[in-house]
């Protein structure tokens, strides 16, 4: 079962594509770069440790 990929942060409510960093918790609870920041890592839902998301790179077109 793949990652779910939220496409917005969870606390700002920013837009984040599939190529783009965000973070996540083990709940896939998910947030931007800057939001993540000033949690310092730390998922405000579960109290889990907030880690950078795999990202899935941008289709190019010919």
């Amino acid at each position: 079962m793949g990652l779910e990929m939220r496409k917005k942060c969870e606390r700002c409510e920013a837009k984040l594509k599939d190529h783009l960093h965000a973070y996540i918790c083990v709940y896939e609870c998910t947030f931007c770069t800057n939001c993540t920041k000033e949690m310092k890592k730390i998922c405000p839902n579960c109290g889990g440790e907030l880690v950078r998301r795999p990202r899935r790179m941008e289709k190019k077109t010919i």
